[in-house]
């Protein structure tokens, strides 16, 4: 993987904290550090399809606790039938 160097400023107490986790899981400090930027990248992703982008037929209100009851209710049964061998 190709990598690009860049400068940061950090906190001293926080680059503290990286050296001893180095330190202690065997790895370099410029891990973390690599580590910390693409969770810090993953997390402010913009993504280019919603995370729902499909939609379902359905009742048109919310599922009552009845509703999710039976409907659990029968999966479990369904699953319980002899010669449903999966």
């Amino acid at each position: 993987m190709s990598m690009k160097r860049t400068n940061v400023y950090a906190d001293p107490e926080d680059l503290a904290i990286i050296k001893e986790a180095a330190a202690r899981r065997g790895i370099s400090e410029a891990e973390i550090i690599r580590q910390g930027i693409h969770l810090a990248a993953m997390a402010n992703r913009v993504w280019d399809e919603p995370l729902f982008s499909r939609t379902f037929e359905g009742q048109g209100r919310t599922a009552s606790r009845e509703d999710v009851r039976n409907a659990v209710a029968d999966a479990v049964r369904r699953e319980d039938e002899p010669g449903d061998a999966a």
